[in-house]
């Protein structure tokens, strides 16, 4: 099984998270499948971030799940 990484601070998943990010205030800035630091643009509605090497997420997906 591969390693997941905290979103929000790119360390091995299990770390403390933000309280920015509980509160729902912070987007995600790393990727949780690779580590990497990812693109992330903020709209007013939301927020779309990149990694370079797994693609595209955006919150639009997040809230449909």
């Amino acid at each position: 099984m591969s390693e997941r990484f905290n979103v929000y601070t790119g360390a091995p998943e299990g770390g403390a998270t933000p309280a920015a990010a509980l509160l729902g205030l912070e987007p995600p800035r790393f990727c949780a499948d690779c580590g990497r630091r990812m693109i992330v643009q903020v709209r007013p509605d939301g927020w779309s971030a990149r990694c370079s090497r797994h693609g595209d997420l955006d919150s639009k997906d997040l809230e449909r799940r």
